[in-house]
């Protein structure tokens, strides 16, 4: 059974930068879509990022010259540099897996997504 386990959110000041990462259980993140998703209070999980099996990357336009995501398929982890950091940054981050298909979603759903890391915080303050 796949399991992800995220990593490296924290307090951070406006303007700052985080790395997060995705360490998958077995060798997965390179076969499935691989997204990022976040859930501020009160509000339901959005995605954030995406990346297919080919490498090919989507955005939530609210994140869209900041973020970055990526994947280092030897050490079968995901990534997601954050930059230019504001407080409406401030949410738990996951990491999720496709179901099925080596292709990201259009209109990604939770749905979509059947294998999910705990999550981690990342708090920016102003």
């Amino acid at each position: 059974q796949v399991h992800l386990q995220e990593s490296g959110g924290a307090s951070v000041q406006q303007g700052g930068s985080l790395r997060l990462s995705c360490v998958a259980s077995v060798d997965t993140i390179n076969s499935r879509c691989m997204a990022w998703f976040r859930q501020a209070p009160g509000k339901e999980r959005e995605v954030v990022s995406m990346i297919s099996s080919d490498g090919r990357t989507t955005y939530a336009d609210s994140v869209k010259g900041r973020f970055t995501i990526s994947r280092d398929n030897a050490k079968n982890t995901l990534y997601l540099q954050m930059d230019i950091l504001s407080p409406e940054d401030t949410a738990i981050y996951y990491c999720a897996r496709r179901s099925v298909w080596p292709t990201c979603p259009g209109e990604p759903s939770t749905s979509h997504f059947n294998i999910w890391g705990q999550g981690t915080q990342v708090t920016v303050s102003s």
